[in-house]
């Protein structure tokens, strides 16, 4: 069975343990249901946040839902000039028969911002929500 990749990225107002935890697991809740896939399928999950986001850890929300015995890694997102605050980043790694063009990725709140090409691509691959 082949290893699949799907993307998320949500935005946070404030730099709480709560809120990072609450809108990180909102992010992999809406991953799961886009994606149809179980904790037993996940090879890997990396997550990464800039750096105004380190109240607590995103993989926290992971822990949360169920998915004991799946590598969790945290990270810190390069610091580009100019880039989007307050963003929590995840790449699941998944087992999966899916083709690639068949995995939605999805992108909650201010993380719109990170593909603005979503508006001309194919709706159906992504998912994005202001919620």
């Amino acid at each position: 069975m082949p290893v699949r990749g799907i993307r998320g990225a949500t935005t946070v107002d404030e730099n709480t343990g709560e809120e990072i935890v609450a809108k990180t697991r909102e992010l992999l809740e809406a991953m799961v249901v886009r994606n149809g896939f179980s904790p037993e399928d996940i090879v890997s999950v990396i997550f990464s946040v800039t750096d105004d986001v380190n109240a607590e850890f995103p993989a926290v929300a992971a822990r949360r839902l169920g998915w004991l015995y799946t590598p969790l890694m945290c990270t810190r997102e390069i610091p580009v000039p100019g880039s989007l605050n307050g963003c929590i980043r995840v790449l699941i790694h998944m087992n999966s028969d899916k083709k690639q063009e068949e995995i939605i990725h999805v992108y909650l709140y201010g993380a719109r911002k990170l593909r603005p090409d979503l508006d001309t691509a194919e709706k159906d691959r992504y998912y994005v929500s202001d919620k």
